[in-house]
């Protein structure tokens, strides 16, 4: 607990994103204060936007006031090396206050929710765009007196309560406040808003923290939400062959794999993933860690569930994202959320969804390909949380059974096929290039004009490939114009690289 006696304030900064409530938890923090008898004042310097931008609290708490016979003056901003408590609604909001100075080992209690909201630059890289959250973890563990981490995201969720609520809870299983639980749990009483369910997220906040700081020797990292949330889709007989026929080093990624085709598709289509990962491992050695066998593991798992209007259709009425888009805006049971999907599909999409014959045959009709797509130039806006709207998405979804027999699948695997087949070719011979090709694979990603981008960049750079002749460093080649495709979205950046690679073999 902070000492009570010394003639400073206690002071208080939060950093969280909009809609995570981090002014009602402000105001709880005062209100705290107040019913205790202390003074306490709050500023706020807003951020642009709900992921662009954070939100900044600032509180200064002042114990003893009156006994010091004067008013105290209260600061707008917190000052490098001078916190007491920060409170940060998401992880990579814990690393930006340690960056601003606001941690400091000898002062600052650090409570911070370990789950993930990726920025704006992250989701719309081309590559790999994730930050590292291994460092955060490690500059949290060397910067803060007291780290308090868990996913209370999770937490606010299972007890159907908000985020605020359980970084309230957190706050006070910290001790880092002079005050007790009932205090707290009063403070939300009396605010008259959602008690019943605030309570629950605090009292959940409050076990967690309490158990954070119990078990506080723990050096592993924090608890991360994996990178893709899958609905539970698990085989025993598929999650038994990995178990049996895979090292261990594969298993994790392989899995993963397996439950996303499961996922897409079926049973069927699973097994056939795990077919073609089993021709790789016979290429492949432990001297070399397997690294074809995890890179392929990945890389085919994510081209197999390629997005398609089927897929697409099929996220657009899961439960999981409805319950999401009502647990951002904040709305309580008793509240409709209503949700509109603006959708402008290509003639493409909707060639790829057609029996494979027919879609073939509209691809190659450019007048028909005109007269249709004059009737999608515009998009449309459905309402997916109504009876109509759900119908539609319901219906393209359910084509799912359909799905090996349309164009885009034909087409789909037939690239495949040949990327394996190129992988197969070349591991004998040069296993780096081998585990670069099949790298490549993360270039052909997304939806539409993504696709299409991505697409392109990844036959060019096969194309540079198949022109290249025998050459000892051709990894290293393959890997700088993957690089080079992921820099930048016009791709200008991978003409250079692929003019200067022309201009090499000129010479």
């Amino acid at each position: 607990m902070i000492e009570r006696d010394r003639p400073r304030p206690l002071s208080i900064a939060i950093a969280a994103l909009g809609g995570q409530g981090g002014g009602v938890l402000s105001n709880w923090i005062v209100t705290l204060a107040g019913s205790a008898g202390y003074l306490a004042q709050y500023t706020s310097v807003p951020g642009v936007a709900q992921r662009t931008g954070t939100t900044i609290y600032y509180i200064e708490i002042f114990p003893k006031a009156k006994a010091l016979g004067q008013e105290p003056v209260f600061a707008l901003n917190p000052v490098p090396g001078d916190v007491d408590i920060v409170i940060a609604s998401e992880w990579m909001e814990a690393g930006r206050a340690i960056q601003r100075g606001l941690v400091s080992p000898n002062l600052t209690t650090l409570i911070a929710s370990s789950h993930r909201v990726y920025a704006i630059s992250e989701k719309s890289a081309m590559g790999q765009g994730i930050v590292d959250d291994k460092s955060v973890h490690e500059a949290a563990q060397a910067s803060a007196h007291s780290l308090i981490h868990f996913d209370m995201e999770q937490a606010a969720h299972e007890t159907g309560s908000v985020i605020s609520a359980v970084l309230f809870g957190a706050l006070a299983g910290s001790k880092a406040l002079p005050f007790e639980k009932s205090s707290f749990e009063e403070t939300i009483s009396r605010s008259g808003i959602a008690v019943e369910t605030n309570l629950a997220g605090f009292n959940e906040g409050y076990r967690l923290a309490k158990a954070n700081l119990a078990d506080a020797t723990k050096t592993s990292e924090p608890e991360m939400p994996p990178l893709e949330k899958i609905s539970v889709h698990r085989d025993d007989q598929l999650s038994q062959k990995v178990q049996q026929i895979f090292p261990k080093s594969c298993r994790e990624i392989l899995m993963v794999g397996t439950n996303r085709t499961l996922d897409y598709q079926d049973k069927a289509y699973g097994a056939f993933y795990l077919q073609q990962m089993e021709d790789i491992l016979t290429l492949d050695d432990t001297a070399r860690g397997h690294r074809l066998t995890q890179t392929v593991g990945r890389h085919l798992a994510l081209w197999m569930t390629y997005e398609d209007t089927i897929r697409v259709a099929d996220f657009k009425i899961r439960k999981k994202r409805f319950d999401h888009i009502a647990q951002e805006t904040g709305a309580t049971q008793n509240q409709v959320v209503n949700v509109v999907d603006y959708v402008h599909p290509r003639v493409e999409e909707i060639c790829d969804s057609l029996p494979a014959p027919l879609g073939r045959a509209l691809m190659s009709a450019p007048r028909t390909k005109r007269w249709v797509g004059r009737r999608l130039k515009k998009g449309r806006r459905i309402q997916s949380s109504k009876l109509s709207g759900f119908l539609l998405f319901y219906m393209i979804s359910s084509m799912r059974r359909w799905r090996r027999g349309t164009y885009r699948y034909h087409v789909e695997h037939a690239r495949i096929e040949d990327w394996l087949a190129r992988i197969k070719q070349t591991a004998s011979s040069d296993y780096d290039l081998a585990v670069e090709i099949a790298a490549c694979q993360q270039l052909v990603k997304g939806y539409g004009d993504t696709h299409a981008r991505g697409l392109k960049n990844f036959t060019l750079i096969m194309g540079a490939l198949d022109a290249s002749g025998p050459d000892a460093k051709l990894a290293s080649v393959i890997r700088r114009l993957r690089d080079a495709a992921l820099a930048d979205e016009a791709g200008e950046m991978l003409q250079l690289e692929l003019t200067r690679l022309n201009d090499a073999h000129a010479e």
